[in-house]
């Protein structure tokens, strides 16, 4: 899965001020992640708001994606739940023609076992007729994803080639890396620890202030991946306080903020989330005038 390493974005959903899924917005998005030198996208992932979007919103936002990106990079599609039969009835039920793989995050509220989460993926697996991307985030989901299981998974089914990793700690991120079978992708999921997770050996990142200011961003994942640390620390420590920013109120209450600062979309999100309040979104703005 060579076409997955470097710089993933998941892409926010953009709203209108009456609450549609804003197309045009997304359209610009996509062509300013794309200008931005990403390597690949993610589009309904949870940054995406895919948990409170209705099937008909998400299949606009889909398909806008994908005529926006115009065959011209890698389109990554996140399809997860905690309802494993709903999972797989929505992987047989998508044309997954346009995609290179299926980014599915582990179950979220239920808490299973590691041979629940063992037999959920199995069956998601099986169900999917291109890769699938593993998605460990026990912030959101109340669960973590051990290496042994993921281990597990990658070993007794082919087509689970990586694994988006964002429990935020570097001693499971290594372990992963460490012993991963041959080729399985060991993916960051946490902007701020992905430059030590790629020194360390891995793969990229599924990002999200990739999205904010993707060349800056970009540019340290790629001098990461090169070997060139000193530019890799350089640009690491001056995107690092918008890291801290854009997630201080939830995500992607923050990254809508700089996006808006951006000219790209409005800030909106969709309840339960809020906005950014004002005093955010001015510190927003003033980390991007300081660039």
């Amino acid at each position: 899965m060579r076409s997955l390493r470097g710089t993933g974005v998941a892409l926010v959903t953009p709203f209108t001020d009456s609450g549609e899924v804003d197309l045009h917005a997304l359209d610009t998005l996509v062509n300013f992640v794309i200008d931005g030198g990403v390597d690949y996208l993610v589009v309904m992932g949870t940054t995406g708001e895919s948990a409170t979007l209705a099937k008909q919103e998400k299949d606009q936002a889909i398909k806008q994606v994908i005529v926006s990106n115009a065959q011209r990079l890698p389109i990554v599609i996140g399809i997860g739940g905690n309802n494993t039969a709903e999972v797989v009835a929505t992987i047989t039920n998508t044309d997954l023609s346009p995609f290179t793989a299926v980014l599915s995050v582990s179950p979220a509220y239920n808490k299973p076992t590691q041979e629940g989460i063992y037999q959920h993926f199995k069956t998601v697996a099986e169900a999917s007729s291109i890769p699938v991307l593993l998605y460990n985030v026990p912030g959101r989901t109340a669960s973590n994803m051990t290496p042994e299981t993921i281990f597990r998974l990658a070993n007794d089914l082919q087509n689970i080639v990586g694994v988006k990793e964002a429990k935020g700690d570097m001693v499971q991120a290594m372990r992963l890396i460490k012993d991963r079978p041959e080729g399985f992708m060991v993916i960051s999921g946490d902007d701020m620890i992905t430059l030590p997770m790629l020194l360390t050996g891995g793969d990229g990142v599924i990002s999200v202030i990739g999205q904010g200011i993707p060349k800056r961003f970009t540019n340290m994942v790629n001098a990461a991946l090169e070997g060139d640390i000193d530019k890799a620390n350089e640009l690491h420590y001056q995107i690092m306080p918008s890291i801290d920013l854009i997630f201080e109120e939830g995500n992607p209450a923050g990254i809508k903020s700089m996006l808006s600062h951006d000219g790209i979309c409005n800030p909106n999100v969709r309840l339960p989330l809020v906005a950014a309040s004002q005093d955010l979104s001015n510190r927003i703005l003033d980390f991007l005038n300081s660039l």
